[in-house]
Parts: structure tokens; C-alpha cells; sequence
């Protein structure tokens, strides 16, 4: 950490991918709210959708389109089974895949679940000039996802790098001439 640095808050929004939790039942989406908040960032957004690609996909986008939305997270919907499709949604909205995000929480995920960890299809991408994360919906995952890679990849002052350094770069191809 370079204490030199000053902390830049960024602004979030959660979505628990979820046919069965409501706001007071979403354990994951409230650890998510909880961590960003005591880190210094904003919740702009926070809600609930059902395991629905298309319902996902219009959350997502009207997301992306606001300007004070630096990074969703959401959780749920990550695994193997049928209803499980926020991978889906979220890979089709990439411009850039982060590929190495799913290397590492793979690693995270091994040395607390072991072998199990090859259950999870947690992913992450660029869409927009936004960051997006899917996680799993287990809280004990989102909590390592976070203490262990996101809090310190959305801290200005960690060094050598952070997402935050890059944040105003990622649409810089559409800055450029065309010609």
C-alpha cells in the first residue's frame, strides 16, 4: 500500500442472482453492501433478479449505462446447474474478459474448499467502461472474492497496480480518431 496515495471511492452495485431470497434474506448481497461500504465506496445500486438470463442482461445494461456505477458484483447463479445462467448473461455483455480474475478465485476457493472450487464458474469482464464481477452466492465465497482479490485490486493506493488506476483508460478506443 502506498499511503502517499489518496483512497478514490468508486461506486458499486449489487445484484443477487436469486429465485428465492428477498433484501432481508440475501446474506451474500448484504456481505458484498457491508464490505464495500466499511472500504470507503459507494452502493449506488442493490437488488434482487430471478435466474433469468434476459432479466439479468436488462439489469446489467441499465447499470453499465450510469455514470455512477464503476463496478457491479453480483452473486448467484455461478454454478453448474440448469437455472444457473448469470455467466451467460455477463459474458455476453463483455468487451474484454478478465481472465485471470477466475484463476485466481479459483486458487482462493482451493485453499478453503479444496477440490470443490471446480464447481464454480465465477467470471469477470470490461462491458462499457464498467467492471463486472459474477461470484458465486455462498457468502463465505463473496467474502474471499473480496478480502482476498477485489478490495485490494479497488484500492487506489494498492501498488504496483489496481483497477482503479486503469478506470478512466478502458473506453480510451473510443476517444481515438477514426480514420
Amino acid at each position: 500500500m502506498n499511503m502517499n496515495r489518496e483512497f478514490i471511492p468508486l461506486g458499486f452495485g449489487v445484484l443477487t442472482v436469486s429465485d428465492t431470497r428477498s433484501l432481508l434474506s440475501d446474506k451474500s448481497g448484504a456481505l458484498l453492501k457491508n464490505n464495500i461500504l466499511e472500504a470507503g465506496h459507494k452502493l449506488v445500486k442493490r437488488t434482487i433478479v430471478p435466474d433469468e438470463k434476459a432479466e439479468i442482461q436488462r439489469i446489467l445494461k441499465g447499470w453499465i449505462d450510469l455514470k455512477t456505477v464503476d463496478v457491479i458484483l453480483t452473486t448467484g447463479g455461478t454454478g453448474l446447474t440448469g437455472r444457473d445462467v448469470t455467466v451467460e448473461a455477463h459474458s455476453e455483455l463483455y468487451e474484454k474478459k478478465i481472465n485471470a480474475f477466475e484463476v485466481l478465485f479459483s486458487f482462493v476457493s482451493m485453499q478453503k474448499i479444496g477440490m470443490s472450487a471446480i464447481q464454480s464458474r465465477a467470471c469477470a469482464g470490461v462491458a462499457a467502461g464498467t467492471f463486472l464481477f459474477a461470484l458465486p452466492g455462498s457468502p463465505s465465497a463473496c467474502n474471499d472474492a473480496w478480502d482476498q482479490i477485489l478490495r485490494k485490486q479497488f484500492d487506489y493506493r494498492n501498488m504496483p497496480c489496481n483497477f482503479v488506476e486503469i478506470l478512466p483508460r478502458l473506453e480510451e478506443n473510443k476517444r481515438r480518431k477514426k480514420g
